[in-house]
């Protein structure tokens, strides 16, 4: 039922296939990706998951001087718009 004949390995009556070459090197590939990824997360974030620092250290001189000027004004637009 399954098809193909002659292109794998026969062990106790089951026939396992060989992997075409695009299977190989896709799935090769994807792992790169995902262990790029994995390293690249541990580098941003390693010492907050590993409970070194806190996750709200290390921005303290971004914040000191302008807190609101990142704010949206919104409301300002929405009544000039109104009127």
């Amino acid at each position: 039922m399954g098809g193909g004949h002659g292109a794998g390995t026969t062990y106790k009556g089951v026939t396992i296939h060989h992997p075409k070459r695009w299977h190989t090197v896709t799935g090769k590939g994807l792992c790169a990706v995902m262990w790029f990824w994995i390293f690249y997360r541990a580098k941003q974030d390693g010492p907050v998951v590993l409970g070194w620092r806190h996750p709200w250290e290390g921005h303290e001189a971004h914040s000191h001087g302008h807190e609101n000027e990142h704010e949206v004004q919104i409301w300002p637009k929405i009544l000039y718009e109104a009127s």
